[in-house]
């Protein structure tokens, strides 16, 4: 098994802790052969906001100076790549293509964690109790599946986190997400970071996602570098997966 993991953050989201150089040190102690950086995706916002929880315009050339630095230096004794983790605020694309193309990123994965524009407040990190929150998220989901700029799609199952009940409407849901996935050949992250947030990773979504044909990929969602040695969490969740019967894919291939 190639063990890597691609959801990766850094101090500069403003909530995670340690060193760039301290989740790749425990990355090796972990015996992962890649690790992957994907902080949260500053974006230019027009109104000038200021996110609490992502990395600022201004910080982003030093973050993917960071990441490249680090390559260099552990070349030899594991692989580390450069991406994002983004929403999908449309407006925005084509500065975000733009940037990665200028930056030479390696990948990008989707995030949605708000349905719009992030100053808008509709919500906060996760979609809320409603159903129109719940039918918002996978209307901006089925638009970031289709728009075929990620590597795979980050917690799909986030709105478990906020809905709390897997009701019909949710099952809607997940069937429509699935079955969009399935037709762009997007994996779908089973989040470790949800057995702490609570809410995923769900197994009714997940049955869901087996039964459609959907690939999946873990995704430690680390925010301090204690949780890449967490073997506790990780093999908590290949049994699962085994489990489940879910085709698991261990390595991403880059351009």
């Amino acid at each position: 098994m190639w063990k890597a993991n691609y959801h990766t953050h850094t101090t500069r989201c403003k909530h995670a802790r340690d060193s760039d150089e301290d989740y790749v040190i425990k990355a090796i102690q972990a015996g992962f052969k890649e690790i992957g950086f994907a902080d949260h995706c500053p974006w230019p916002f027009e109104d000038g906001y200021v996110s609490p929880m992502r990395m600022d315009v201004a910080q982003l050339e030093d973050y993917v100076s960071s990441v490249k630095s680090l390559q260099e230096k552990y070349q030899g004794q594991i692989d580390v790549k450069l991406g994002l983790e983004c929403e999908y605020f449309e407006t925005m694309i084509p500065w975000l293509v733009a940037e990665k193309e200028r930056l030479s990123i390696d990948y990008l994965i989707f995030g949605n964690h708000f349905p719009e524009i992030e100053s808008n407040h509709y919500y906060d990190h996760t979609p809320g109790d409603s159903v129109k929150a719940i039918k918002d998220y996978l209307r901006v989901s089925l638009q970031g599946i289709e728009s075929e700029i990620f590597a795979y799609m980050a917690h799909p199952d986030v709105f478990m986190r906020g809905y709390k009940t897997f009701d019909s409407h949710c099952e809607e849901v997940a069937y429509r997400l699935c079955e969009k996935a399935k037709e762009y050949q997007l994996p779908l992250e089973y989040n470790l970071a949800g057995y702490t947030n609570g809410g995923y990773p769900h197994p009714e979504f997940w049955k869901i996602a087996k039964e459609v044909g959907c690939s999946c990929i873990i995704g430690i969602d680390a925010h301090e570098s204690a949780a890449l040695t967490n073997t506790e969490i990780y093999e908590r969740a290949l049994l699962e997966i085994d489990a489940l019967g879910l085709t698991k894919i261990d390595r991403l291939f880059f351009a």
